[in-house]
């Protein structure tokens, strides 16, 4: 996948010509890094709905175990990528504290296909957003976002320990970098052309 990506600084607006945008969203656990994936990957400055996280929270909204996380999103995150000239690429971030769950059948309407981002020091977490999209019947791949000091489960000891099939791609990213979030994007569209070439042939 050839992605038109430049420089943060000097990004450019969407081109006339495209006239066909694939719909992805990004869903997970709390303060897993799906805000930072998002904007990490986008060609445009992302539209975020981070806002503070403030007294009223306490007890609702558990902060991460790092506990350095300040901001929480509220509604979704966006982004977008040009995959060429007419492709266009739409990121959407879903919320991932529980009160915020009933958006996510809104974000998943229309959409092709899911990353499933995971903290892995609290695979737990993740339960949730695997069993929406199986619901939902939305195909997805794992990502597995490698927080410092984290515990080095291996990729099939997470896929184990979230009783994933084989045909579902897991694999280690770092929200933080452009190159690894469009590794996990790239996974996510394999993932999707084998699938939609499993049901050509059986046709």
């Amino acid at each position: 996948m050839d992605c038109k990506t430049s420089d943060p600084l000097a990004r450019t607006p969407l081109g006339p010509a495209a006239d066909t945008g694939l719909k992805i969203v990004v869903v997970g656990g709390f303060g897993v890094g799906k805000t930072t994936l998002v904007g990490s990957v986008s060609e445009i400055r992302p539209l975020s709905t981070e806002e503070i996280m403030t007294q009223a929270g306490v007890g609702i909204d558990e902060p991460p175990r790092t506990g350095r996380k300040t901001t929480t999103t509220v509604a979704f995150d966006f982004g977008r990528i040009s995959l060429n000239d007419q492709l266009v690429l739409y990121l959407f971030g879903a919320p991932g504290q529980e009160r915020f769950w009933f958006l996510w059948d809104r974000l998943f309407s229309g959409t092709l296909g899911a990353v499933v981002l995971i903290d892995p020091r609290s695979l737990s977490d993740s339960w949730y957003a695997i069993d929406r999209l199986e619901q939902h019947g939305t195909p997805f791949v794992v990502a597995v976002n490698r927080f410092d000091g984290a515990p080095a489960h291996s990729l099939d000891k997470i896929r184990k320990a979230l009783s994933l099939s084989d045909d579902i791609p897991v694999i280690d990213c770092d929200a933080r970098r452009r190159s690894s979030g469009k590794d996990v994007l790239v996974t996510l569209v394999n993932h999707l052309y084998k699938l939609s070439t499993a049901r050509e042939l059986t046709r």
